[in-house]
């Protein structure tokens, strides 16, 4: 049984990550499919069948020579284009949704002393806080989103001066970890949002007595190195199609005429098949990110450390 309550370090935070799924990869995994299964299954067929026809027409237009062409194909197939928008927009909110707060749900269950959860106990969070929720996704819509955008897009900027890539490095997975620790805190210290915001902040550079080192260097470290893992892993799905589609297009025009559009032959159908299926284990891989910085979000909590172990001692007496 894994610990949630307690001081980590950095390679403690990975390891932990890993053997969280050998210890409930089989239950967590499973409840996480029956729950967002179907929905991960819309996306990736909406993305692939959309993707595929407007990399189609892209292409084809730029073939036939055409420069109204595309703009033709947006104009006549507006209503279409329109409602397939709102459909993914759909989907990808109810897909965040799920994605980033079933972990915060399971882990909690586990943490308070659960060794196998169902199904319907994780549905009947999601029904029990859909207040909350509600408040969260405001919350995100209007302040934390923008401000995150605008400090990345401050950080791109800053690329001219150098100083900007390494600042970009920073900030990606110090975002990623303020915005899990505000769903972590949010669904279980029952503070409020701007309370739990704050925490979530503070929480990078500091514990909460102030007195100890500060953990912000194996937060940032433990998240990028997850970062880099499931992105190789993820993108090895990708770049394979990738260079099967510019060796279809090069070997098929020598001299620089390309005549036969890529995407719609055998080809194409392949790389999208490649890309669906690199959509859903990014989707998979991602509950590693969660998870981590579960695991970050609990070390954190230096607060209740000292009452778990006291509770786990009273515990163990109790049962000799």
């Amino acid at each position: 049984m894994i610990q949630f309550y307690k001081k980590r370090d950095f390679g403690a935070f990975i390891s932990d990550s890993f053997n969280f799924f050998k210890v409930y990869g089989k239950n967590y995994f499973k409840n996480y499919l029956l729950i967002n299964g179907l929905l991960l299954i819309l996306m990736v067929t909406v993305f692939i069948f959309g993707y595929r026809e407007l990399f189609s027409q892209i292409f084809g237009s730029n073939l036939d020579g055409d420069s109204y062409y595309f703009e033709q194909y947006f104009s006549n197939n507006a209503g279409m284009l329109i409602g397939v928008g709102i459909l993914t927009f759909l989907l990808c909110m109810i897909l965040a949704i799920v994605n980033y707060l079933y972990p915060v749900f399971y882990l909690k269950r586990i943490a308070q002393g659960a060794e196998k959860i169902k199904t319907d106990e994780i549905l009947d969070d999601f029904k029990k806080n859909l207040g909350r929720i509600a408040k969260l996704c405001l919350g995100m819509a209007f302040i934390v989103i923008p401000l995150a955008l605008f400090i990345v897009a401050f950080s791109y900027i800053l690329i001219f001066i150098i100083i900007g890539f390494f600042l970009i490095v920073l900030v990606y997975p110090t975002l990623f970890n303020v915005i899990t620790f505000l769903m972590y805190d949010y669904f279980n210290s029952g503070r409020g949002f701007w309370e739990s915001l704050s925490y979530s902040i503070r929480s990078q550079f500091s514990y909460p007595n102030g007195s100890e080192k500060s953990p912000y260097w194996k937060y940032w470290a433990a998240a990028f190195i997850m970062f880099i893992m499931i992105s190789i892993a993820s993108s090895i799905f990708t770049y394979v199609p990738m260079i099967f589609v510019y060796g279809s297009v090069l070997t098929s025009a020598p001299d620089g005429n390309f005549e036969q559009n890529p995407f719609t032959g055998t080809v194409g159908i392949v790389f999208f098949v490649f890309y669906g299926i690199s959509m859903l284990l990014s989707f998979l891989l991602s509950n590693l990110l969660y998870v981590n910085a579960g695991f970050m979000y609990y070390d954190s909590r230096t607060d209740l450390h000292q009452k778990v172990e006291l509770e786990e001692i009273d515990t163990i007496g109790i049962n000799e």
